[in-house]
């Protein structure tokens, strides 16, 4: 059995996963052009649409087949195996639509609007919130980005960095201050010749994802897009599991790479390929450690996040804990991938170096490593004996 199939429980998940792996197949097609141009693959999209992936996580009550955050984990790890920006970019729709029909943040009937969107045009979601001068909002900057009431709705004018999903969404989340209440909000806003997408995506990794800055100029919306705070319950983040399940995924690929790599290639001065050599074969467990390890915790808080619907916000450790030790993980593998192939692992021609750039970017997700050591930390001091 192939490690990528050791979480599999049900013939429904077996299906589900080898329509993933055929989309996977045909991204990683693709992966080399999107990566060496910082182009957004449209093309993926449109096929996960029709293959009915952006209706995963919709309810089934609006059409769609409300997958669990496990099946969620195990179809995040498959497309990333093929591509990592397209899996991370829609691993932020999905897992939106995830974390809203279970936290229940948005008034029933805008979310039933979304929902339906999305099952009949294939509609997105994303939520802009990072900014140049704030940084990351999971560290608790105050937005920029101003929304004033005006023409009986709401008028934001701001700039928005990271927008992961930029040139593909006719809507969008967006943080921002609203001066004469002295409080940040949401706003949902629809695109509009005063919303602007500048291409400033150059990156190092994850070149694929469009995360553009998005420009709004006095964008208006509703009143009542405005959304409310406090609303719903707090449900952990398990929903973030998206994104170690996708540097796993690319994880995968650069050992996969290597595997063949190493059972095919023989020095003329050895007489078996060197994946014989007992240094390979070391380096070879050395990954499996890493790999194995992290599933194992990732699959285990996501079981445990979909069975115990009470106990889920006091998972939060639990869940910065395998996104840890998943990305870190994936780092280390792919390092590990390219001693076994080599300086040959350096060209550009071979998947390997773009796997190098990819996990990199795990570590500027969130929760970041610096947060969830703090998390962990409190929670071993708070514990009574």
């Amino acid at each position: 059995m192939r490690i990528l199939d050791r979480y599999i429980r049900t013939a429904e998940e077996r299906d589900r996963a080898d329509r993933a792996e055929a989309l996977a197949v045909r991204f990683a097609e693709r992966a080399f052009k999107h990566d060496r141009e910082g182009s957004f693959p449209f093309e993926n999209f449109e096929e996960l649409k029709a293959a009915g992936y952006l209706k995963l996580t919709v309810p089934r009550r609006y059409g769609g087949d409300e997958i669990s955050l496990y099946e969620l984990v195990q179809l995040q790890e498959r497309i990333a195996y093929g591509d990592g920006s397209t899996a991370l970019a829609v691993g932020w729709h999905v897992g939106q639509v995830l974390h809203l029909r279970t936290a229940g943040k948005w008034p029933e009937e805008l979310f039933a609007g979304l929902c339906r969107d999305i099952v009949s045009e294939g509609a997105m979601i994303n939520t802009f919130a990072s900014e140049a001068a704030s940084g990351s909002p999971s560290r608790g900057g105050k937005p920029e980005t101003t929304s004033v009431a005006a023409d009986g709705g709401w008028r934001i004018t701001g700039r928005k960095t990271f927008s992961t999903l930029s040139p593909i969404l006719d809507r969008f989340v967006v943080s921002a201050y609203v001066p004469e209440e002295d409080c940040t909000a949401d706003f949902l806003v629809r695109k509009s010749d005063r919303v602007a997408v500048e291409e400033t995506w150059d990156s190092l990794g994850m070149r694929g994802t469009g995360s553009h800055d998005v420009v709004l100029d006095g964008a208006w919306t509703e009143k009542e897009m405005r959304l409310p705070a406090g609303q719903g319950i707090d449900d952990g983040g398990g929903w973030l599991l998206h994104i170690p399940a996708c540097y796993l995924g690319i994880a995968l690929a650069a050992r996969d790479y290597a595997l063949d790599y190493a059972r095919g290639y023989r020095p003329n001065h050895l007489a078996e390929p060197i994946a014989s050599l007992p240094a390979v074969r070391q380096t070879f467990g050395e990954i499996e450690v890493e790999l194995r390890s992290a599933r194992s915790i990732l699959y285990s808080a996501a079981e445990r996040w979909d069975r115990d619907e009470e106990g889920r916000a006091a998972m939060k450790p639990e869940l910065g804990l395998a996104k840890y030790v998943a990305t870190n993980g994936a780092i280390r593998v792919v390092d590990l991938a390219m001693r076994v192939v080599g300086g040959a692992s350096l060209s550009r021609k071979h998947p390997l170096e773009r796997y190098y750039r990819d996990v990199r970017a795990g570590l500027h997700n969130p929760p970041m490593d610096s947060s969830v050591l703090q998390m962990l930390a409190s929670d071993a001091l708070g514990e009574r004996s």
